[in-house]
């Protein structure tokens, strides 16, 4: 769900080491949180394998999640799969498949002028020829050992797993899928929030018992899925920007405590960026307004990580990700998305020192 592309200059980027001292949880400003707090997948265990790949929601289960999280975008024939954008350069190798040089074309895709190959370009059948790659290689050169291996993932195989797990693994595994650009496909014919809905609830998920959450950075889909299905929606906010579809003038706004209750009249919850929750004062306003606080993404790369809890200087060295997470849980979030669910596993273990079923 990240927004901006992180890659570039990675390689460049230097880092303060930091001090990483733990913090006293007791000394942070306390929010009791409204449900268990549940460990999301983001992509998988998209630190340790290629993002969106069945070998990433395969290993983010083994390591204990409670969501897997599947962006999804439609092929040309209406499938649902999963990338983290439809622009599938970066995480295919469509680049090395001379059948579709002619593929590649620059489009307008909320605003932004983008040049690549498209999934609504491609049937399924012929992204199932594809196999991923990593998306970050500077900075997880070990995922790429993995390039070539996998394929695109649907979220009917997605929805297969997470139900097969289940019954294996004696626990109930959820998915938290992403309706990416919903507008923009809406726009050219490829609507995605009625196939969406219906594969759910062919799946028997149709009310918020389900195990399953929808999100969006747009707000006119959730409206509009309020009203198909009972299935809980989340409304994603960034630090900056507004959403795609004009729906509101800015993240800013929807963030303030009257944007929360306007919020609450069709979503269950928030996913704000991580970095919108560290003073409470977000948590705080949300709780009040009934919603429940699912922040992204907490990943253990330095690169990413705030300074306090780097450790050394190389940007791709893991830092001290438990500490963040284990001061966000001391926000009192309900929730929160990791590349590293392990480490999101252990760290919510060692903040509650309980295992609760999560809501």
């Amino acid at each position: 769900m990240e927004v901006s592309r992180r890659q570039a200059g990675a390689g460049a980027f230097l880092l303060a080491s930091g001090c990483a001292t733990r913090q006293s949880i007791a000394m942070q400003p306390q929010e009791p949180s409204l449900s268990a707090p549940i460990v999301i997948a983001h992509r998988g265990a998209s630190g340790l394998r290629p993002e969106h790949t069945l070998a990433s929601y395969e290993l983010a289960i083994e390591q204990g999640a409670d969501f897997i999280e599947p962006d999804l975008v439609p092929t040309s024939d209406g499938a649902l799969v999963a990338r983290h954008e439809n622009d599938i350069s970066d995480t295919t190798d469509v680049a090395a498949h001379p059948e579709f040089a002619d593929r590649r074309m620059t489009k307008t895709i909320d605003g932004k002028k983008i040049t690549g190959w498209f999934t609504e370009d491609f049937t399924l059948d012929e992204l199932k020829t594809l196999r991923a790659k990593e998306r970050l290689p500077l900075l997880r050169p070990d995922n790429t050992a993995y390039d070539g291996r996998f394929e695109i993932p649907t979220l009917g195989e997605i929805i297969a797993l997470a139900k097969r797990e289940s019954i294996a693994r004696g626990r109930t595994i959820g998915i938290y899928p992403e309706t990416k650009h919903p507008t923009y496909f809406a726009g050219i014919g490829l609507a995605t929030d009625e196939p969406l809905v219906a594969e759910l609830h062919a799946a028997g998920w149709r009310t918020a018992s389900a195990p399953v959450f929808i999100q969006s950075f747009e707000v006119e889909n959730l409206r509009k899925l309020h009203g198909l299905t009972g299935i809980r929606l989340i409304q994603l906010l960034d630090d900056s920007g507004a959403p795609a579809d004009g729906a509101r003038t800015s993240y800013a706004d929807m963030a303030s405590a009257d944007g929360l209750k306007a919020i609450a009249h069709y979503a269950w919850g928030i996913g704000p960026n991580r970095g919108m929750v560290t003073d409470g004062r977000l948590v705080g306003d949300a709780h009040a307004a009934g919603l429940r606080v699912h922040p992204w993404t907490f990943r253990a790369e330095n690169y990413f990580l705030p300074w306090r809890y780097r450790k050394g200087i190389n940007p791709r060295g893991h830092g001290h990700l438990d500490r963040e997470i284990e001061a966000a849980l001391a926000m009192g979030i309900d929730g929160f998305f990791t590349d590293f669910p392990e480490i999101g596993v252990e760290a919510r273990a060692s903040f509650d020192g309980t295992h609760a079923e999560p809501e």
